[in-house]
């Protein structure tokens, strides 16, 4: 269900921005506090990764433009690229229209996966035969 905040800027007057921190308060973060993020590769549009943020990962990617997620797993503020060196350079962050995800575009150096793949999504999905197919896109170790 939209929330009403939401379903009025349906109608908001295009030539009247909204405060940042007023639309960041009305986000929809879940229990955990958390709001997922798509990160696509600005020049392709590629989808290269899905995370999630918390308030304070919104707050400092806007503030560094370098995309900084909440890994779950350590349960902390990750900064992608801080140890691999593989950044993501902030170019636009939108939220969708009821304020329950993020989409950033981001300038990708070097590998957006872990596993050394340019994106997380290299398990495609063959429908008709049932099967996964393992894209040739091969890490780089």
């Amino acid at each position: 269900m939209i929330r009403d905040y939401f379903l009025k800027l349906e109608t908001h007057d295009t030539k009247r921005p909204i405060e940042l921190t007023e639309v960041i308060e009305q986000l929809a973060f879940n229990q955990q506090g958390l709001i997922p993020v798509i990160t696509q590769d600005a020049t392709s549009h590629a989808v290269l990764m899905m995370a999630w943020m918390n308030k304070d990962a919104v707050l400092q990617t806007l503030a560094t433009k370098r995309m900084t997620y909440w890994s779950r797993s350590r349960n902390e503020l990750w900064v992608k690229g801080k140890t691999s060196g593989h950044i993501q350079s902030l170019v636009s962050m939108s939220f969708d229209c009821d304020g329950d995800a993020v989409l950033c575009q981001v300038n990708q150096v070097g590998a957006a996966c872990h596993t050394g793949r340019k994106d997380c999504f290299y398990l495609n999905v063959d429908i008709e035969n049932e099967q996964i197919n393992v894209s040739n896109d091969t890490p780089a170790h």
